[in-house]
């Protein structure tokens, strides 16, 4: 029984370990973002979400933003701030933090948000289907 409880305080101490490490992780990436040539669009997206009162202002907000002009690492940090703001107000609203909608139902705030994303090539300027093919230089 001692030896199981062992186990059991380690892998707990390991996910808590992780959990810092993932934290730690992403809070760097915004913050490299915030200071990138994107900074202007993301301070005003994070003053929305620090002040986040209704998803459908939110999805507003992000729709009259040209996003086009973001590369898609910068757009995957925001998508994940958003996420995690749209799930603490589901959750002061005493909701689930995620529902998804089933197929056929309309897409919930976060899903809008994220097609619209996803809406734009990967890196600004570049076809999605040419990135990650070589070039040949030789010919």
């Amino acid at each position: 029984m001692r030896r199981s409880q062992s186990e059991k305080d380690k892998k707990l101490a390991d996910n808590e370990r992780l959990l810092r490490w993932w934290k730690k992780f992403h809070r760097e990436r915004l913050e490299e973002a915030l200071a990138g040539v994107h900074h202007d669009v993301l301070e005003r997206m994070m003053a929305q979400l620090k002040d986040l009162k209704s998803v459908r202002e939110l999805v507003n907000a992000m729709a009259a933003e040209d996003w086009s002009t973001v590369d898609a690492d910068t757009r995957l940090i925001m998508l994940h701030e958003l996420n995690v703001a749209i799930c603490k107000l589901r959750e002061k609203h005493n909701q689930e933090p995620i529902d998804d909608p089933l197929p056929g139902q309309p897409d919930n705030a976060f899903r809008i948000i994220k097609n619209l994303f996803n809406s734009f090539p990967p890196r600004v300027g570049e076809r999605a289907e040419t990135i990650g093919k070589s070039v040949n230089m030789e010919n």
